[in-house]
């Protein structure tokens, strides 16, 4: 009875805090709202590879490659309660990026359905830079 009693009293005080504890939110957009929202200036990450990045890029992209063993302390430099847009080929590599950021505590995490493929096909705008750097 006595190893029932601890449980009683912690059982509760976690349900009691689960209840208040917020969820991220990863949401994953089509290249029309993506387009519209990332217009604001918020921080876009691109997810590809440096070369496939400087293939072409949206515009004001940054890239972070999600397949490299620093990209989570290159993410570090971003505000984990501002929007972070992600996308990479065709929205795999992007959706694993969100996962990871999810599970770091970003907030507002959003992903382009379809990925860099999609925007370029339906005649988003490209820039072809070098990878410019997170400030």
């Amino acid at each position: 009875m006595k190893k029932l009693k601890p449980l009683s009293v912690f059982l509760p005080l976690f349900v009691f805090i689960s209840c208040f504890h917020t969820k991220n939110e990863i949401t994953t957009l089509n290249i029309t709202d993506y387009d519209t929202k990332t217009n604001s200036k918020e921080i876009l990450v691109d997810v590809r590879t440096p070369e496939e990045y400087e293939e072409g890029h949206l515009p004001g992209a940054v890239n972070i490659d999600v397949l490299n063993d620093n990209f989570i302390k290159k993410t570090g430099k971003l505000k984990k309660t501002a929007p972070v847009y992600l996308y990479c080929r065709s929205g795999k590599r992007s959706l694993k990026a969100a996962k990871i950021l999810d599970s770091l505590g970003y907030k507002k995490i959003y992903n382009l359905d379809g990925g860099f493929l999609a925007w370029k096909e339906s005649g988003g705008p490209v820039e072809n830079k070098k990878p410019g750097e997170i400030k």
